[in-house]
């Protein structure tokens, strides 16, 4: 499962098994996780997270899309 972003606290990456669904990310912090679609960006579940760090996240999944697109399609389709 490859890394393709650390901001903070939090841990950007996906499974080598989720090439058959759209693009999205996993996203840890400690035990706590969610998992967000790229495109459009919204959140598919969480874990444990409090809203203050979905918003956080969300930022961070804005400000970093096409970069996270890009290491989907060079890690899946490269």
């Amino acid at each position: 499962m490859p890394t393709v972003l650390r901001d903070g606290p939090y841990r950007f990456f996906f499974y080598s098994s989720d090439r058959d669904e759209p693009h999205h990310i996993h996203v840890e912090r400690d035990n706590n996780g969610a998992k967000f679609w790229l495109d459009p960006i919204r959140m598919e579940k969480s874990g444990n997270l409090r809203s203050s760090e979905i918003r956080d996240i969300e930022r961070v999944l804005v400000e970093n899309q096409r970069r996270l697109l890009e290491s989907w399609d060079a890690y899946f389709y490269g």
